[in-house]
Formats: structure tokens, C-alpha cells, sequence
């Protein structure tokens, strides 16, 4: 990890390997961790399992196959997350766009990026397409959604976020933890379960609070789908409720061209229930 000093943050971010960069972003209520066993298989060379070519929506043959690509993996924590600095207040998703602007010139990248961005992370791959279209080269779409919230979910959020800033992140991970996984892995890896959860507790609760005020008004990318004009990969989990395969399968549908991979075993945190197999999908992409 290092710190990267923005005009009025610090992001801690992670910076392995060389070669085309890739940016990771992570989900609500998490950090960059989330997406360890894919910086760990793309930032070096080596072998990965690679899917079969198929048709969107259907399941392929995995074998395995050299990764001859070596990429700079590059993965925030998000303002007011993991070891980043905390904005009280409000966050919202264009401000975290900017801050991957500002870090991008930080850390020197000049050439066009792909972006990857979990659930949050994806709405905020989003907008950087629209606020920051020229330093992209492909997105990376993986358990999210393009529409805003709904009034009464959005009201949810803020009174949510009131919650964690009296009572602290374990508000959170009470509330979240029952939907973001495969209904078998708490039986079979509770151990992941306990990570996430340790996850969550380690947040700041007015960072966390100021993102959900965040979420609460983050615009609508419904539009902007057909308008995206670079490559993309849509990467859901099959088992996910909360990004389902069918919405995720109709947001690959609306983007002319984008490749559709659905993870087995996995919910929300597809990277972090089935890392090689995300890794195996963004390796074929990339």
C-alpha cells in the first residue's frame, strides 16, 4: 500500500505489477481487498483458467490457458474507506470519479485505463465514462446496476447512514452480510464470511455514513448505456439478489457489444467468493 496525496484527501491504494494499468474499485461497505486474488493472477504472467467462447448469458467450458499479459493493478480505497481519508457529511459518486482523476495524475498513468468497479465501484466506472470518457480504454461491470434508487430506498439509505454514524458500522454488517453471498458459503467457507464482516467493522462510521448519503442521490446511468462506445465485460454472480443475472443480463444487453460472464457459486462478491474464476473472465477480456 502507499498513500497518494490529492489536493484535499490521502488514498491509500495498492500498486502492483507492470505493464497496461487496471484500475479496481470496491463495493459498499468494503475496501480494495475485495479484489486480492485478481491482483494476485493478473499483475504477473503466468497460467490462468480461461473460459470457452460462448454466447452472453450462457455457461462455458473453463481450461486452462498462459496469461501472456502482465497488467499494473491499481486498487483504492475509496475516499472514507479502508485506510483512505474521511470526507464527513456527503460523498457522492461524480466526487469519487474526480478523486480517480486526481489519483490517475498522482501516480503518473497518462494512458487509457480499464476500470473495474464492484456494485459502488461500478456506478462510479460509470461515471467516470461520463466526466473522464479519454483516460478509459474498457470497463469492467461486475454485480452492479445502472438505475438509481428507488425514493423509498433512497430514504432507507439515509436513515441508514444516520444509524451508522450513533451506533457504528456493525449496523451494516448486521443488515448486509445475509445477502452478499451464495447461500452455500456461509456453510462451507464461514471463514470468508468472517472476513467481510471484519471488513465492515474496521470502517469509519462517518465515512461510511457520508457514502450512503452518497448512494442515496447517485444519478441514473439507464441512458448511458447504449452511448458507451469502448469494450466492456459484465461479470455477475449467479447467485447474486442483489444485482441479479437478470438485470445485470439486460445492463449487458443495453451496451452495444459488451461480453456477459455469469460466475457459479457467487453472490454479490463474485471476486471475492470465486477469485480465479473473475480472474479467468477479466484475463480473456483483457
Amino acid at each position: 500500500m502507499q498513500t497518494v496525496r490529492l489536493p484535499d484527501i490521502d488514498l491509500a491504494v495498492e500498486d502492483q505489477g507492470s505493464g497496461p494499468p487496471v484500475v479496481l474499485l470496491h463495493g459498499f461497505p468494503l475496501t480494495h481487498a475485495i479484489w486480492a486474488g485478481q491482483i494476485a493472477a493478473l499483475a504477473k504472467k503466468g497460467t490462468v483458467p480461461i473460459c470457452a467462447k460462448h454466447p452472453p448469458g450462457r455457461s462455458g467450458k473453463w481450461g486452462l490457458s498462459p496469461f501472456s499479459g502482465r497488467c499494473r493493478m491499481i486498487a483504492p480505497d475509496l475516499r472514507g474507506f479502508g485506510q483512505s481519508s474521511i470526507t464527513p457529511g456527503r460523498v457522492t459518486i461524480p466526487q469519487l470519479a474526480d478523486d480517480l482523476a486526481a489519483m490517475l495524475d498522482a501516480l503518473g498513468v497518462s494512458e487509457p485505463v480499464v476500470l473495474a468497479g464492484l456494485s459502488m465501484g461500478g456506478y462510479v466506472a460509470m461515471q467516470f465514462f461520463q466526466a473522464h470518457r479519454q483516460r478509459l480504454r474498457g470497463l469492467v461491470l461486475c454485480d452492479t446496476r445502472a438505475a438509481a434508487d428507488a425514493p423509498e430506498v433512497a430514504r432507507a439509505r439515509l436513515q441508514t447512514a444516520d444509524r451508522v454514524e450513533r451506533e457504528g458500522p456493525g449496523v451494516l454488517a448486521d443488515a448486509m452480510l445475509p445477502r452478499l453471498f451464495s447461500p452455500a458459503t456461509p456453510v462451507r467457507r464461514p471463514e470468508l464470511v468472517e472476513q467481510v464482516r471484519q471488513m465492515i467493522l474496521g470502517g469509519n462510521p462517518r465515512g461510511l455514513a457520508a457514502a450512503a448519503r452518497g448512494l442515496a442521490e447517485r444519478p441514473d446511468f439507464t441512458d448511458l448505456l447504449p452511448r458507451i462506445d469502448l469494450p466492456v465485460l459484465v461479470v455477475v454472480g449467479s447467485d447474486d439478489a442483489i444485482s441479479t443475472p437478470e438485470e445485470m443480463g439486460a445492463l449487458a444487453r443495453a451496451i452495444p457489444g459488451a461480453r456477459y460472464v455469469q460466475i457459479a457459486a457467487a453472490g454479490h462478491l463474485s471476486p471475492l467468493e470465486q477469485p480465479a474464476a473473475v480472474a479467468a473472465a477479466m484475463a480473456e477480456f483483457l
